[in-house]
């Protein structure tokens, strides 16, 4: 998009300025090997189909490329303890959480949970150096690697479905503006954080603004952009900025904005993994009246001739 820039212009003489009113993230790769559907990635977009273990191992989860900066380790969740693990951490099992069978000790029938760690290591190394990360944390259940793998397969879903708060919009001046002048828009959004329960664990779920699309209401259109904009001083009002607009029609018009969200999720304490995809927010539009501005040039001086045309 072309951002047309104002030019200043001195006129000389006695000016009158009339106002006039126009006619108006690899992904979270963990599932059980019989479920042949993966998740494929590119530059662009995600194909998300499904979930499966990543190859080599039998619980890898990775990050997903996104918007923001790339992580730059995979993780794999493994059961506490094991004979690997103790001899890693050989006081392992004086550290193991009490996993109590529920979360409410007087449901006996509730099923067993586990305990697990959460091992990382460098995404560009193959193969993988492990090394430990976090834990042990409870997973509510048996079979702890099926039940992450549920939950990576149903987190997009949780997020497109999580009340992320959308960005609110800004315009100096406004809400009234000229033709032909630069308008000052920006955008106030905030990173949320929302606590659920899935599947028995309790998921933290971070959405965290990243980039932005503006629709200026007369047709222009910029981004998805990471600039937000921010709000001027006073004193500067009409500078050109990186978000600003131009308009070159009059009338009352709405400003449009969608926020795009990117998303992370852990597990009863584990190491945030990326959720797929992105949240794309509406905020409610900004209305906006555009006027435009006439300048003629008078020869009479008012100080001599009060009464003169234009004085």
């Amino acid at each position: 998009m072309t951002r047309p820039i104002g030019t200043a212009r001195r006129t000389t003489g006695l000016l009158l300025a009339v106002i006039i009113l126009s006619s108006l993230t690899p992904v979270p790769a963990c599932a059980n090997t019989d479920q042949p559907p993966r998740a494929d990635w590119n530059d662009t977009v995600v194909d998300l189909n499904g979930w499966n273990t990543r190859p080599g191992s039998d619980s890898q989860y990775g990050k997903a490329p996104s918007t923001g900066p790339q992580d730059p380790f995979i993780y794999e969740a493994r059961v506490a303890c094991t004979s690997g693990d103790s001899v890693t951490f050989p006081e392992c099992a004086s550290v193991m959480p009490p996993c109590a069978a529920s979360n409410n000790p007087a449901d006996t029938d509730a099923p067993k949970s586990t305990a697990v760690y959460w091992y990382k290591s460098l995404r560009s190394i193959t193969p993988p150096n492990w090394t430990y990360d976090s834990g042990p944390v409870c997973v509510q259940g048996e079979k702890p690697r099926d039940i992450l793998a549920e939950i990576a397969a149903q987190i997009s879903s949780e997020f497109q479905r999580t009340p992320i708060a959308p960005a609110t919009i800004g315009s100096q001046p406004g809400p009234h503006t000229l033709r032909g002048k630069d308008t000052n828009v920006y955008a106030t959004a905030t990173t949320q954080t929302f606590a659920l329960t899935l599947l028995e664990q309790q998921v933290t779920i971070t959405a965290v603004p990243v980039a932005y699309t503006w629709d200026y209401g007369d047709g222009d259109v910029w981004g998805p952009t990471a600039i937000h904009g921010a709000p001027l001083h006073q004193d500067r009002v009409g500078e050109q900025t990186q978000t600003s607009h131009i308009y070159a029609i009059t009338g009352k018009l709405s400003i449009n904005l969608t926020t795009h969200f990117t998303g992370s999720y852990n597990v009863n304490g584990g190491p945030f993994l990326p959720i797929p995809g992105q949240g794309n927010i509406p905020s409610p539009p900004l209305g906006l009246t555009v006027w435009r501005a006439i300048t003629r040039l008078y020869a009479d001086d008012c100080i001599t001739n009060p009464h003169g045309v234009g004085c």
